[in-house]
Order: C-alpha cells, then sequence, then structure tokens
C-alpha cells in the first residue's frame, strides 16, 4: 500500500487531525515504514507454529474471593474524597 499525500488527506479527515504542512513529508514516511513492516509480517510462513492461547497449563488458578476492611486504607482513601460519609463517597444525585 502507498501512502501518498491523498491517503494522508482521508487520514486527516477520518481521525479529526490536522497535520501541520511542515510534518506531512515525515509523517507519510512514518506510516510508509509502519505499513511496510506489517506487509513483511504477512510474508512470514506460520503454517507450522501452534497459536498459543493460554500460558498457563491447567487454565487461571482461581483463588476464593474474600473481602478485606483495612480501616487504614479506608481512612486513607476517603481523607482525599471531596465529601465521605460512614465509610462511603457521597456523590452528587444524578438521578432523580
Amino acid at each position: 500500500m502507498k501512502i501518498d499525500d491523498n491517503l494522508l488527506n482521508k487520514l486527516e479527515k477520518l481521525s479529526m487531525l490536522q497535520i501541520d504542512k511542515t510534518k506531512r513529508e515525515g509523517i507519510i514516511k512514518e506510516l510508509s515504514e509502519i505499513v511496510n513492516f506489517v506487509e513483511n509480517l504477512n510474508e512470514l510462513d506460520l503454517k507450522s507454529e501452534e497459536a498459543a492461547f493460554v500460558i498457563i497449563e491447567g487454565g487461571t488458578p482461581l483463588r476464593e474471593d474474600e473481602p478485606k476492611n483495612n480501616k487504614e486504607v479506608i481512612e486513607t482513601i476517603l481523607k482525599n474524597a471531596p465529601k465521605s460519609e460512614d465509610g462511603f463517597f457521597v456523590v452528587p444525585r444524578i438521578v432523580e
């Protein structure tokens, strides 16, 4: 795929960005390098490779979900809140 000024204009419009005229050539060069790299990846022969979905054999180890009430942590967190009451954040009502 060739990155040219027309394609860059389309990308600018889609991304709602405006690229400075002094940086256009550099951006075109960088995008061309990225596209060339991806095209090189497409040339790799991966038919003999197995897809790896699970890194840990036997799946993800599970643990019990046990609540921990550390009063010091709660106080530290609520100390930085704009408003708190009875150990909870107080926020403005958004639903009437």
